[in-house]
């Protein structure tokens, strides 16, 4: 049978079924060990400028992260989704006629008191996010940072991650296992993301890079490989999906003899090698 054959079913986690949920993902990481990951967030509280002569092709990853960082402390996380597979792109199957995948849905977003942008909330509200729900029965931020670091998806070096444009979606989970703003520098950051992610990240979106005629957006993308989408736009479950099969594509037809590995640890807009070591950083904190 071809991956993703078996009809899909989405595990919504709430606070009532997230330890039990958590558990399963323990036992399954040791099969199915590529992460694709998403996040949904309420977009941008702070922009770029907008005058004309203002270039954002001129913007260094320093820039990029300044932008990241500012937006990423001042707002909420209201979704992650999590598709787990194996190297040919299996999904997890349980036994069952059904292959899964799954979205922890947050209560720390606010409506009435939090910044967020009026088009991207309505958008999130028509595409089937409740928030008066997720306020009364979503997860806690700070329970799930705890039980993440147990579940043995962080510190692991034997775990693939895969993300669209992921500097975002490592910021929000940096950000919530911390519980703190994120560092001030680039290279803090990264080596955050490397120690808690391993060395096996790859951002689909700086990978377009290197494919002929691949540009825009994930949908965009999946189009050319006519890769279909199951479920909603803007649901973490659903762009975590075709994260991880527009990654399957383009790894089997864009790149040979395991090519796609140089660019590993590349995060788009922040193209700086995640390379630092232990000692390194303590140097650079020292300085």
């Amino acid at each position: 049978m071809e991956p993703n054959m078996k009809p899909l079913v989405v595990r919504h986690v709430w606070a009532y079924n997230l330890v039990p949920e958590f558990y399963l993902i323990t036992k399954l990481i040791t099969r199915y060990s590529f992460i694709a990951m998403d996040t949904q967030f309420p977009s941008y509280a702070f922009h770029y400028p907008t005058t004309e002569s203002y270039n954002h092709r001129n913007l260094t990853p320093s820039d990029n992260y300044s932008f990241l960082k500012v937006n990423v402390d001042a707002l909420k996380l209201i979704q992650v989704g999590f598709t787990l597979s194996d190297a040919a792109g299996n999904l997890p199957d349980l036994g069952t006629k059904n292959c899964y995948i799954w979205q922890f849905n947050f209560r720390d977003f606010n409506l009435v008191c939090d910044i967020y942008a009026p088009d991207s909330i309505a958008l999130l509200q028509r595409q089937g996010i409740n928030f008066g729900y997720n306020a009364n029965y979503g997860i806690h931020s700070a329970y799930f940072g705890h039980l993440i670091i147990s579940s043995g998806l962080l510190y692991s070096y034997n775990l693939t991650w895969l993300t669209f444009h992921g500097s975002h979606d490592f910021g929000y989970l940096i950000k919530i296992i911390t519980r703190c703003p994120l560092p001030n520098r680039l290279e803090e950051f990264l080596w955050f993301v490397k120690v808690m992610l391993g060395d096996n990240i790859y951002d689909v979106k700086h990978m377009m890079g290197f494919c002929p005629s691949l540009f825009c957006g994930l949908d965009r993308v999946a189009r050319t490989f006519n890769i279909d989408r199951e479920g909603k736009s803007h649901q973490a479950d659903s762009d975590s999906l075709l994260t991880s099969n527009v990654f399957q594509n383009k790894r089997d037809t864009c790149f040979i003899d395991d090519e796609h590995k140089k660019h590993v640890g590349v995060l788009f807009g922040l193209e700086v090698e995640i390379c630092m070591k232990l000692q390194d950083f303590q140097d650079f904190i020292d300085m």
